[in-house]
């Protein structure tokens, strides 16, 4: 076999990933590789491609002992003969792992650092073909990383050790330029092929929010989002016990994990997030590296994390299979202070000298200010986050809370020059808070000791609140209008470019979130783009298709006892609903189904997707994709366009005169309601049905109807002309008890809708 019939028969992909072929290939060139791509790019495949293809055993060493299960349990699934090797086994069971492997059983053997240097291990890989030794997780290797394990260290000498060095290759999903060269130089990797694929995950929304009592957002958000597997991540286990009584008094399937609860519990809370016997997780950051799991929709972070690469990290286990997720921080003043206890209260990184400890400790510091410079920003955040990587994006992505928030500018260029003055007039002594607080005009104990109001600058902007003038100094921070110490306690400092604001060359453009008549501020998020669900793709038939399908999976994985994602994942099943397959070969040809899936899965779901569609194939997705997906393209958007059907076009849905004249019209109706009989009324071999995303769209564009984030969700928001219209919100009741509002169409709404699509026939 050659790389890609081993992707396609095990892995159920036609193609690879960007940056995958280059390093399987490379690989295959014995060359060794180090990959830098972010979660949920596909990582794990350039390590087993090409390790089905060598002719020994590869090795991976990994951090966690769950993430060597779940790479296992999810390698048997496909078909792949692998095995690991870690404390949690018997030295029964270890032992007869390595009798199995040195037999050739096992292609692929996954393996704790810890483990490298006990003798029986060390026996087993002097006597079998290593062709390969692949490092997971990378990062942890290196001192200057945001996760550096000593274990990892003893990598090199277990590779010096070898009878002959196999090929090394090594992966992880962040890492800055200096922890790529650590990498690098610390493994001893020979002229490796480095990639970097870039830090940006599209599929990902980010957003920060403060609300004045974050349990109440998270009440709200953690209803919305019920159906959906999420974590949620605190700074502290006090913090991790408090929000998961508050969940789990409320009726909510959650969850726990941090260090303070024994192994067996961890464990067992674990298993119960990863088989969705209770999809929402509450943890510290002890929970997360090497999860696996890939249909977590969103993670919400209770508290602001120490860095960006621990959010980043953290923030990226969601939507790991490319479907739409949600990554939200919720900010206030007092995490800086939490995080600044627990990085004091860190024990000092084993065998450091006080040289590299300080360093460390500015190190730390320095990230702790980029997370608040995050969480201060009015400009795009994932552009914020690829340049902290460095990588540098348009500027504004359009898919986070900032770019969907309606901003006002203000003109706070006086402000600065004062910000400037002051800083200078203190001799560049002072960090942000006794600078903002001298400005304000603040009278504390702490600035009396400083004895701040001899200072010309004291209240100056006597009529600007703390956190304003703190706004002011974060915005002249990212625009590099001042600078920070590096150090512990991040002293202000004047730059090239503040003589450039301070003689009038410059200006500093304040954004700021638009108010309401009522002084209230807008929620993150605007009325453009659309609401956050399963997928982007599916239409209301799609999510009905596909929610039949999720319950037929979550049936095989109680079954089979292995988590409903390794079945197959959340894209996949809405690749089936796009594709709807009838048969082995166009299973065979949706996204994620190999010959070994097919085998144990395939006929199943065959069967249901058969009963669900009467054996009629049905658009169940949004038009962008054209009907290349029922052709003979096999699948959405390879064509590049627009191809005929089965059996042919189907015109645009249309009325004509006649049938809205003697349409049943209700007194009262919900939007899916009028779309199925809309539906109803056309002849199914010729015209196409319509949706009530379709009906959905049409009210949008014509601004009887719009969409607002508020609270963490989206809400529709019926416009006065769509009140004129017949358009009203009215309270429903989900099947779990849980109310909520959505819009009902009297009459009179009906009758717009129907004239519609007999204006449209019309004009046509």
């Amino acid at each position: 076999m050659d790389k890609f019939e081993v992707l396609k028969k095990y892995f159920g992909y036609d193609s690879f990933r960007e940056g995958q072929e280059l390093l399987i290939d490379s690989v295959l060139a014995g060359r060794d590789v180090l990959g830098i791509m972010p979660t949920g790019a596909g990582k794990s495949i350039c390590y087993q491609v090409p390790a089905l293809l060598l002719p020994g055993i590869t090795l991976v060493i990994s951090p966690l002992i769950s993430l060597m299960k779940d790479q296992v349990q999810a390698l048997k699934q496909a078909g792949i003969a692998a095995a690991y090797i870690n404390s949690s086994l018997t030295e029964g069971q270890i032992a007869k792992a390595l009798e199995y492997g040195a037999q050739g059983r096992y292609k692929i053997i996954y393996v704790a650092p810890e483990r490298l240097e006990t003798y029986g291990f060390l026996q087993f890989a002097g006597r079998v073909e290593l062709s390969m030794v692949t490092v997971d997780e990378a990062h942890c290797i290196s001192q200057w990383g945001q996760d550096f394990r000593p274990s990892y260290l003893k990598i090199v000498e277990f590779v010096r050790r070898l009878p002959e060095r196999p090929i090394l290759s090594a992966f992880t999903a962040t890492a800055t330029g200096a922890v790529k060269e650590d990498i690098a130089c610390v493994l001893g990797l020979r002229d490796p092929q480095v990639l970097v694929t870039g830090f940006d995950r599209k599929n990902l929304f980010f957003a920060v929010e403060t609300p004045g009592k974050k349990d109440e957002y998270l009440l709200r958000y953690a209803r919305e989002h019920e159906r959906e597997s999420g974590i949620v991540y605190c700074a502290t286990r006090k913090n991790v016990e408090a929000v998961y009584e508050l969940l789990s008094s409320r009726g909510m399937p959650v969850t726990k994990y941090h260090a303070g609860l024994e192994n067996e519990e961890r464990q067992a809370n674990q298993e119960d997030f990863i088989y969705d016997r209770k999809p929402v997780m509450v943890a510290t950051n002890a929970f997360g590296m090497g999860i696996d799991k890939s249909d977590i929709r969103y993670v919400l972070h209770y508290n602001m994390p120490q860095s960006m690469e621990n959010y980043y990290q953290e923030a990226g286990r969601a939507g790991r299979d490319g479907e739409p997720s949600e990554c939200v921080l919720l900010y206030s003043p007092q995490d800086v202070i939490i995080n600044r206890f627990l990085l004091e209260s860190k024990e000092p990184a084993a065998g450091a000298s006080s040289e590299d400890l300080a360093a460390m400790g500015e190190r730390d510091n320095r990230r702790l200010q980029v997370m608040v410079n995050y969480c201060m920003t009015r400009n795009c955040l994932r552009e914020y986050i690829l340049r902290y990587f460095g990588e540098y994006g348009s500027g504004a992505c359009g898919n986070c809370g900032n770019c969907r928030q309606e901003f006002q500018e203000a003109d706070v260029t006086k402000e600065a020059k004062a910000v400037a003055e002051c800083v200078l007039e203190m001799r560049q002594r002072y960090g942000i808070n006794v600078v903002a607080g001298t400005l304000a005009g603040e009278d504390t104990a702490k600035l009396r000791e400083y004895g701040v109001s001899a200072y010309h600058a004291y209240g100056r902007l006597k009529g600007w609140s703390l956190g304003g003038v703190r706004e002011v100094i974060t915005q002249m921070l990212t625009e590099g209008f001042l600078g920070q110490t590096q150090d512990k306690y991040a002293l202000l400092k004047v730059t090239a470019k503040t003589r450039e604001l301070t003689e009038g060359e410059a200006k500093l453009i304040l954004k700021r979130p638009k108010r309401d008549g009522a002084g209230q501020q807008e929620e993150s998020g605007s009325s453009k783009g659309g609401k956050r669900r399963k997928s982007d793709i599916l239409n209301s038939r799609g999510l009905e298709l596909f929610d039949r399908l999720r319950e037929l999976r979550t049936e095989i994985a109680r079954e089979e006892g292995v988590p409903p994602y390794m079945i197959f994942s959340d894209k996949t099943l809405v690749d089936m609903c796009v594709k709807q397959p009838f048969d082995r070969g166009e299973m065979l040809e949706v996204s994620g189904v190999g010959e070994n899936k097919y085998a144990r899965y395939g006929q199943r779901f065959l069967e249901r997707i058969k009963s669900l569609t009467g054996g009629t194939k049905e658009k169940t997705y949004f038009g962008e994709l054209g009907e290349a997906t029922i052709g003979e393209t096999g699948g959405p958007g390879r064509s590049g366009g627009r191809t005929k059907t089965r059996n042919g076009p189907k015109a645009e849905f249309s009325l004509t005169k006649e049938q809205a004249e003697n349409f049943p019209y209700k007194g009262s109706c919900l939007l899916t309601e009028l779309a199925a009989a809309l539906s109803e009324l056309r002849d199914p071999d010729r015209m196409k049905k319509v949706s009530g995303a379709d009906i959905f769209r049409f009210l949008t564009t014509e601004g009887y109807i719009s969409e607002k984030r508020a609270d963490g969700y989206w809400k529709k928001i019926i416009s006065p002309k769509g009140a004129k219209e017949g358009l009203r919100m009215g309270l429903r009741v989900s099947a779990k008890g849980t109310e909520y509002e959505d819009v009902y169409y009297d009459e009179r709404a009906q009758r717009m809708i129907v004239g519609h699509f007999v204006e449209e026939k019309q004009e046509g």
